[in-house]
């Protein structure tokens, strides 16, 4: 199987990095990746950079240039319940495009694609499934995603009022390119800012809620085939 891994900032992928896989980077203009293989596996992870485009972009480098089969990601997200903590794991069930409305000209709900049949886009059902027996107590989370580092409580408290319990800037985009190429798609996120935290919390924490959120992709890639 061919498998990508997106991956927004160099402080996420660092966790891919110093894995024990041999690892080869390949350059490609724009894009970096690099290439590994887990068991039969092919692996191809690839920094995206931040927010929703360059998000979408590495997506569908990876499915166009390597035809991955699976698309993984894996990072850090800052909550938005004052309930959850730093440290906190979580798969995203489904995602929302927080700064997409088209509702004032369609009939679509704030926030709703025209294809969805609601405001969220749903990651894949198999490999959550696959995921729950590596991991049973795995927490589920709803994502709001955005071009948005999200630090005020107003803005906090409107994606909560949305429906979801955590934020980000890029799953969205990787879900919907993923689906509509038809390719499954599974996101791991670990807090790194709470509900109460700042960008300051988010530089201390970073490199290690990713390594937190990396040890379960890291078993996933063993399971997958």
């Amino acid at each position: 199987m061919k498998i990508g891994i997106v991956i927004a900032i160099e402080r996420e992928l660092e966790s891919f990095l110093k894995s024990n896989y041999e690892i080869e980077r390949i350059d490609d203009g724009h894009f970096v990746c690099f290439k590994t293989k887990v068991k039969d596996n092919e692996v191809y992870a690839i920094k995206s950079g931040w927010g929703l485009i360059d998000a979408a972009m590495a997506t569908q480098y990876l499915i166009t240039k390597y035809q991955v089969e699976v698309i993984l990601n894996f990072g850090v997200t800052g909550a938005l319940d004052p309930k959850l903590k730093v440290s906190d794991l979580f798969y995203v069930k489904k995602c929302m495009n927080f700064d997409f409305d088209t509702s004032t000209i369609d009939d679509v709900k704030l926030h709703q694609y025209g294809d969805m049949k609601d405001e969220f886009i749903y990651l894949d059902d198999g490999l959550i499934g696959l995921l729950k027996e590596i991991e049973p107590n795995i927490k589920e989370a709803v994502d709001a995603s955005g071009d948005l580092f999200v630090e005020r409580k107003e803005d906090k408290e409107a994606r909560f009022n949305a429906g979801c319990n955590i934020c980000d800037m890029e799953i969205v985009a990787i879900a919907r390119v993923a689906l509509l190429n038809q390719v499954k798609c599974l996101s791991i996120k670990c807090i790194s800012d709470t509900y109460d935290g700042d960008g300051s919390d988010f530089e201390k924490n970073v490199r290690t809620s990713a390594d937190r959120a990396f040890k379960i992709i890291d078993r996933l890639l063993h399971e997958l085939n």
